[in-house]
């Protein structure tokens, strides 16, 4: 079993970012929304706030979206493209997407694509989470609830919050652009 990391892992860009920016265009209600998202953006870069806390107060203008579902359809419509070209040439049939990004944003694309997902549980219709943005320990603890005896063959990521499962895979791999260099010449212990 292969697991990937999602925002510029197997994905250009960040997908929260893109469908932020996507529903801003299509959806102009929301930038009502901003005001406090650029407030709970200055109290987390401060550690004045957790990162649940500031997703949370982010996916608020979910609220504002005439239909959550339909926008994420109109979104992978126009995004599905920034799939970087490598991943469907060695795509397997049990990979692993594992990502910080919520659940719903990503659910369509693992059902088109065929990969199993992990991600953060955000209620599409308010942004409320249930449980904890999955990111560094949580992954292992959310990966470990699924498969709790299964090492990963190999792990990919773009980012050095993903070390603890790239400590309990096989192998792992750090994602720069196209390039796969591997982790332990990337973070030598």
């Amino acid at each position: 079993m292969n697991v990937y990391d999602f925002d510029n892992t197997i994905f250009r860009g960040d997908s929260t970012a893109r469908f932020l920016a996507f529903c801003a265009c299509r959806y102009p209600r929301i930038w009502r929304h901003f005001p406090g998202i650029a407030r709970a953006g200055v109290a987390f870069l401060r550690k004045k706030m957790a990162k649940t806390a500031f997703k949370q107060k982010l996916f608020e203008f979910l609220v504002s979206l005439p239909d959550t579902h339909s926008a994420v359809d109109l979104f992978w419509q126009k995004n599905e493209r920034h799939i970087k070209f490598w991943y469907p040439e060695q795509q397997k049939a049990d990979d692993v997407i594992i990502s910080a990004s919520p659940e719903f944003l990503i659910a369509p694309l693992a059902q088109k694509m065929g990969f199993h997902l992990i991600a953060s549980r955000v209620n599409p219709e308010n942004g409320v989470y249930s449980g904890i943005n999955c990111d560094g320990e949580e992954k292992v603890t959310r990966f470990r609830a699924e498969f709790p005896s299964i090492v990963p063959d190999t792990f990919y990521s773009d980012s050095y919050s993903d070390n603890p499962m790239a400590r309990i895979s096989a192998k792992a791999y750090f994602v720069k652009g196209d390039t796969l260099i591997p982790w332990e010449e990337r973070f030598p212990s």
